[in-house]
């Protein structure tokens, strides 16, 4: 007698990207090995340097396609010093070359109108409240997530100022819940606080906010059906010349977590919808 295998339900799979300035380059790697398996997101939710990935990915772009990026971006195009240097006391990039860098590759398309629905988080510097940004430019989206305080100059969108969505939703889990994410791999890139010296004011201000974002982390992360983090040891926020360790570092966290997320993406599927959530 054949046996009678339990039906299996469409489920929405969100992916959850982390900050981490460079180390998001990792995020390609977890692309790749998920797509190598057949494991396709529905929703897409970014903070900071996943925000930048999370578009690139929601606007159509594959993993080759991310990694062919990764490899030809110039770090110069990105980063637009405001003048006189350290003169301004909001930031030392104004951060419209990442806008435009993000712009051009989405095609100018706004959010609404990517291939995938994405979301980009900031964080409201009035009040400290946390902003998912589901329409509108994406560009400026990402620009404002990921304004990192003292680094990127905070981001104006209509009568309101935001800076990096890391203060608030280091890895955005409840948001990517928020748009309907019923499978959440989440994927949290920061900073071990015992992993690096921090030697510079970029690696100051990076491990700082990594020392921040842990508590909220911890909370956040619970809700997450996978967790992966990639093993980046060392390296720096500002090591944009290890974006090839960081995507292997991505992808191997992936693949040795794949028999898990099969597992647990086949019993999600075979669970009734009311009783999965």
């Amino acid at each position: 007698m054949v046996p009678v295998l339990p039906p299996q339900r469409k489920v929405r799979i969100g992916l959850a990207l982390g900050g981490g300035a460079a180390r998001g380059f990792a995020h390609i790697g977890v692309i790749k090995a998920l797509e190598a398996h057949g494991i396709h997101p529905d929703i897409v939710v970014g903070t900071s340097a996943g925000s930048v990935v999370g578009a690139l990915y929601a606007a159509g772009n594959n993993a080759a396609a991310l990694q062919k990026l990764a490899h030809d971006m110039d770090e110069a195009a990105i980063s637009d010093w405001a003048l006189p240097l350290f003169g301004s006391k909001s930031g030392v990039l104004k951060g419209e070359a990442l806008q435009s860098y993000v712009n051009k590759v989405v095609k100018n398309r706004p959010i609404e109108k990517l291939k995938l629905p994405f979301g980009a988080v900031a964080s409201d510097l009035k009040n400290g409240q946390p902003i998912l940004f589901t329409r509108g430019n994406t560009g400026m989206a990402v620009r404002a997530s990921s304004a990192v305080p003292g680094v990127f100059q905070p981001v104006t969108i209509g009568s309101r100022t935001y800076v990096d969505g890391g203060l608030v939703a280091p890895v955005p889990v409840r948001f990517a819940k928020e748009m309907g994410a019923e499978f959440i791999i989440a994927v949290n890139i920061s900073t071990q606080t015992d992993a690096q010296a921090a030697v510079s004011s970029l690696e100051v201000i990076m491990q700082t906010f990594s020392i921040m974002g842990q508590r909220i982390n911890q909370y956040e992360l619970r809700d997450a059906d996978i967790v992966i983090q990639p093993a980046l040891g060392n390296m720096a926020g500002n090591d944009f010349s290890s974006r090839s360790r960081a995507m292997s570092a991505g992808e191997k966290a992936t693949l040795a977590a794949m028999a898990q997320i099969k597992q647990k993406l086949k019993l999600r599927r075979e669970t009734p919808a009311v009783a999965a959530q």
